[in-house]
């Protein structure tokens, strides 16, 4: 009869732990301008966003939709929507990812969307993450040729205090068949972007401040699409409230959405 308690009992807790292993977690956040790999997606102002994210077993799942306020880059498109699917594991030391993203675009005059393809990799030492990555848009027409985005980012938490400091750099370059579309997100060709940010953790609610350039200079021709104004130097605001459920494995990663860092 004990036997038999004891192995109901083992049954309930390995469903339970399933089912709390495709909780998904949630998250809102406003920002005082949509910047991604240093470039402004909406225009230079404000935006919010929403986001959600779900793990099964080696599988992650998330959906991202922002506010781009009539985007010059993105052809007039009011918002995005960014679904992505990775899948992952440990090899040693290193947190392996592969992973597809899909950027849906709303409001826009002519077709924007289009889709990149990648990984990165993982290696965290006490308080401090450090992440390798690289994504690649293969050739198509919304954006003029391809994409590769290498990046590298450190996270490191400070010990005793809920801060954390967050820096990361990348560099985008590609091939053009159309220089008018190409500079949407590749500015007179390829530049590198950087980031550097501290943020603050209160229980579901983080604030942030980050700053972010480029080292894309007025010399350079671009387009109307590329949106030449919006991609100097800048300093960020956000603030994110999140029920972060879906984090199973203890990770401590930086609370920005992983929106094409």
């Amino acid at each position: 009869m004990i036997g038999r308690k004891a192995l109901g009992v083992a049954s309930l807790l390995v469903t339970a732990a399933a089912q709390a292993q495709s909780l998904p977690s949630v998250g809102v956040e406003a920002t005082t301008d949509e910047r991604r790999r240093g470039l402004s997606w909406s225009e230079g102002r404000a935006s919010i966003s929403g986001d959600a994210a779900l793990t099964l077993g080696a599988v992650e799942l998330d959906a991202r939709v922002a506010a781009l306020r009539g985007s010059v880059r993105h052809d007039g498109a009011d918002a995005v929507a960014d679904l992505g699917a990775a899948i992952g594991g440990d090899v040693g030391p290193f947190a392996l990812r592969a992973r597809a993203i899909g950027h849906v675009f709303a409001g826009a005059e002519r077709g924007m969307d289009y889709a990149e393809f990648g990984g990165d990799a993982r290696y965290t030492l006490g308080p401090v993450e450090l992440t390798a990555g690289a994504l690649y848009a293969p050739p198509q027409r919304a954006i003029g040729g391809s994409n590769l985005y290498l990046s590298a980012q450190a996270v490191a938490a400070i010990p005793m205090t809920p801060f954390t400091l967050v820096g990361g750099i990348g560099r985008s370059s590609g091939a053009v068949d159309d220089a008018a579309r190409a500079d949407r997100l590749r500015p007179g060709g390829t530049y590198v972007d950087w980031r550097l940010g501290v943020e603050h953790v209160t229980g579901p609610l983080t604030l942030a401040l980050d700053y972010v350039g480029t080292d894309l200079n007025d010399d350079r021709m671009v387009a109307a699409i590329g949106d030449r104004r919006h991609s100097g130097d800048r300093i960020l605001g956000r603030a994110r409230f999140a029920f972060e459920s879906g984090r199973l494995r203890g990770e401590r990663r930086s609370t920005q959405h992983p929106r094409l860092k």
